[in-house]
């Protein structure tokens, strides 16, 4: 049935005045995105400046902020295992100019806290995985022991005696490495952290003893030697190094994890505008200048649709709750 602007053999005036105006309301999202972005960007980053994720965010801000001709800011917003950082993004306004770079810290938080101010699938909106750290069992060098199966028997030797930092109370390094002692039978004393490089430090200076931590925010320390790397975390040794096993084929049989990271936005904002920085972080991540900066860092360059990438997050979400409640960890 055809629509007619007649009314009584007349123009009806008003009713193609608002299919006009309807038309040009429609077209504004679109024409918005293409020109998008028009101002700097804000990207904010839930560790302290110098972490894992920082490194790796500043140099997919950078190559970003190239491609697009406009700056990337980095504002790091540290404290509460991510959730501050994400719920200052959950608020902002939904128009592209705010993200989020997370971990996989925001699938662990729904299971960890009973009271979170927003809802990762409500709240926010995925827009891409980027990358992903494996984490590392490192010890303090003072330690006499050279392989995973020493620092065990190490470890019951000085039961009650030994400490573990982590990167927050119910971060992925907490995690890995409560899974760790406890598989073992190990007694040793959590230390949370505002983020790895506060951590670091105090690993290096014998005020902890061990972490599980990401590769990236250790390796200088194991390569000058102040740590001693005993293990990975990953399903197959690391090609960065080759002689170090993982935890799988030591003491913990299909024992797999890593800190893996992307980007978010708040919910709501154009579809148009996501797809936009989607494209723009792909096309960085495939960029051979940001893949050689990762692999320094001993990260592994990802990449995925928002479609996927939510699927992702709801994966993880399930599993982690399963993790988190296995091991009785619970966060106010």
């Amino acid at each position: 049935m055809g629509y007619s602007f007649l009314k009584n053999g007349r123009l009806d005036r008003r009713l193609l005045l608002g299919l006009v105006m309807g038309s040009a309301l429609l077209s504004i999202p679109a024409a918005w995105a293409q020109n998008f972005p028009a101002k700097p960007i804000t990207m904010v980053v839930p560790f302290p400046p110098g972490g894992p994720t920082d490194l790796v965010a500043r140099v997919l801000a950078q190559k970003m902020a190239e491609q697009m001709g406009q700056p990337i800011v980095i504002d790091n917003k540290p404290g509460a295992n991510g959730n501050i950082a994400a719920v200052a993004v959950s608020k902002a306004p939904a128009d592209g100019y705010t993200v989020l770079y997370n971990t996989s810290s925001i699938t662990l938080s729904p299971a960890l806290y009973k009271n979170l101010s927003y809802d990762v699938q409500r709240n926010l909106a995925p827009v891409a995985l980027t990358a992903v750290v494996p984490l590392a069992l490192v010890v303090n060098a003072s330690l006499p022991v050279n392989n995973v199966r020493e620092f065990v028997a190490y470890a019951k030797a000085n039961a009650g005696k030994l400490s573990y930092g982590s990167a927050g109370n119910g971060n992925v390094t907490h995690l890995a490495a409560y899974q760790f002692a406890t598989s073992q039978g190990l007694d040793a004393t959590h230390v949370p952290y505002r983020g790895s490089a506060p951590a670091d430090v105090d690993l290096v200076a014998g005020q902890i003893q061990f972490m599980t931590d990401t590769i990236n925010s250790v390796m200088p320390f194991v390569k000058d030697k102040r740590l001693k790397l005993l293990a990975v975390t990953t399903a197959k040794r690391m090609s960065l190094f080759p002689d170090v096993p993982t935890l799988d084929e030591t003491v913990m049989p299909g024992f797999e994890a890593g800190a893996w990271q992307g980007m978010m936005v708040p919910a709501g904002t154009p579809a148009a505008v996501v797809q936009k920085l989607n494209s723009e972080a792909i096309k960085a991540l495939h960029s051979s200048q940001v893949k050689e900066k990762l692999a320094v860092q001993g990260a592994e360059p990802l990449g995925s649709t928002p479609e996927a990438y939510g699927a992702y997050i709801k994966r993880e979400l399930a599993r982690w709750a399963a993790v988190v409640k296995a091991t009785g960890v619970t966060l106010e």
